[in-house]
């Protein structure tokens, strides 16, 4: 466990509690956490149910628990929302991003481009410590507002310290460095500090690969305050001295669950260390580090311990954390997969009646690309995001999606992290998810601060080894408890599934 969290949680809980919406379970009548096809398996607030927080997984009766047998298709259940705006994920009235320390003219840029006139939960706790140069992990939910906990701050460090230059810096060399998995986020992350920066004449740089030898050979030198980029390619260009790090002050990982992820630590650890982070922020060549992710994986201590001391890092996690989203219904439906594609059909039609936009999740390219055509084919338009296709041709599909030129995407896990979806209003998960990670991550693209009302989540359960999942999702939603093996580090659970089946055989 990181350190010195137990204050910043406490903050972030007593927030949580005044600003959401209690039920009495005394004086409820009838308020529905799970409803069933099979009414036996109702409950409800209120008439004497009670909600066995400490029972252990098994020892409840779930919905789902007969879902292997075949006769169970076509059975269903739903999970209720129990907040119905954002007011659980605001602060209170009284905060305001000036008392948290950010300049009227940020704050200013902040609601012209993105209505942000009042801090989440996660914001008012983060922005202060970032502010103080802590090293912060900040965990929270998906769609709270994590980005903005981050830039804020440090937008208003590089503004303070170029207030008064400790020395001219030469072309190419970043105050700030964001890192983060994928293109289609380090695009996103650029555009939103791009905007919040150009009033206040501060350069902002995006780098992706595709043509990082083009890059090479022909570099660009310019002023860059915050350099944005994937790893891949600013590991590559930071080791040909197109960019120099010696004046990099702040470090972000953003989705730190994957960077951290095996199929990256190993590149990562070796970035990190060139870094300075053992000293402190104020003395001219300490660089702060913040950690940003909707998921904490098990091995990031031991990723952590290798680059800096652990217990220096401040630990800032909502109630919500690991949880399931708590203002959108979710249901689960049992089916054969041939039943799929029809059921697809019916829901994606009756959606796009009322102009919704739809995101459809597919575990693997194949199933994403059917999934497409078939729409297609029965007259629906669909565009699809796989990581096979070339990157220009991705980002722009998924900008077609995102300014509403088409309402449905098809998409493989890579469409679940980051990305800002908040007009998003209708998840369908066509292959269920078969890491706890993922469900998080795919239902997090909906509900979002500041985003659409009226959303829903639909997941479709046809195959046995998905059942697992769903009962400990029933499970966690019957007690309200957390979200069990909630482990982002996809590739190392792959591995170990794999020698644990090389050593049965």
């Amino acid at each position: 466990m990181l350190g010195r969290s137990s204050r910043c949680s406490w903050i972030i809980f007593q927030r949580f509690m005044a600003t959401s919406v209690a039920v009495n379970p005394e004086k409820a009548k009838r308020i529905p956490i799970v409803t069933c096809k099979r009414k036996e398996f109702d409950l409800y607030f209120g008439e004497g149910s009670v909600l066995k927080e400490d029972a252990a997984f098994g020892s409840i009766p779930l919905a789902s628990t007969g879902w292997h047998h075949y006769k169970s298709k076509g059975d269903f259940f739903q999970i209720h929302p129990f907040y119905f705006s954002d007011k659980w994920r605001l602060s209170s009235a009284e905060i305001s991003f000036d008392k948290l320390g950010i300049r009227s003219e940020l704050i200013k840029s902040a609601e012209e481009f993105y209505r942000i006139t009042q801090p989440s939960l996660i914001q008012e706790v983060a922005i202060p410590d970032i502010l103080k140069g802590y090293h912060t992990t900040i965990a929270a939910e998906t769609g709270c507002g994590k980005t903005m906990a981050y830039l804020l701050p440090i937008i208003e460090q590089i503004l303070r310290r170029n207030q008064n230059p400790p020395k001219a810096r030469n072309f190419n060399t970043p105050l700030a460095l964001i890192l983060s998995p994928s293109r289609e986020l380090t695009c996103q992350i650029g555009e939103v500090a791009e905007k919040l920066c150009e009033p206040h004449n501060l350069r902002v740089k995006v780098v992706l690969g595709g043509s990082t030898k083009q890059q090479i050979m022909n570099p660009a030198f310019e002023d860059v305050d915050i350099l944005v980029g994937t790893l891949g390619v600013v590991n590559k260009l930071t080791g040909a001295q197109i960019y120099r790090m010696g004046s990099v002050r702040h470090m972000v990982l953003d989705e730190a669950d994957t960077l951290l992820d095996d199929s990256f630590s190993e590149k990562l650890s070796s970035f990190l260390r060139r870094f300075p982070f053992h000293k402190n922020l104020t003395s001219e060549t300490g660089v702060q580090l913040v950690m940003v992710s909707a998921t904490i994986p098990l091995n990031r201590d031991d990723m952590l311990t290798k680059i800096i001391d652990v217990s220096t890092v401040k630990d800032i996690r909502t109630p919500n954390l690991h949880k399931l989203v708590p203002n959108v219904p979710q249901k689960f439906m049992r089916m054969s997969k041939i039943n799929r594609p029809p059921n697809l059909l019916n829901i994606v039609k009756s959606n796009l009646k009322q102009a919704n936009s739809i995101m459809i999740f597919g575990n693997k390219t194949p199933t994403v690309d059917y999934i497409s055509l078939f729409l297609k084919e029965s007259g629906v338009e669909c565009i699809n995001l796989n990581s096979d296709m070339p990157m220009p041709i991705r980002v722009d599909q998924f900008e077609r999606f995102r300014r509403g030129e088409v309402k449905v995407l098809s998409t493989t896990d890579m469409g679940s992290r980051g990305l800002d979806t908040r007009h998003v209003s209708q998840i369908i998960n066509f292959d269920f998810p078969l890491h706890m990670a993922d469900y998080i991550h795919r239902c997090g693209r909906t509900g979002r601060l500041g985003g659409v009302q009226n959303c829903s989540i639909t997941n479709f359960v046809s195959s046995m080894r998905e059942l697992k999942i769903v009962q400990e999702i029933e499970h966690a939603a019957r007690t309200r408890t957390v979200l069990p093996n909630v482990d982002g580090n996809i590739t190392n659970i792959i591995r170990r599934k794999i020698i644990r089946n090389i050593r049965r055989d």
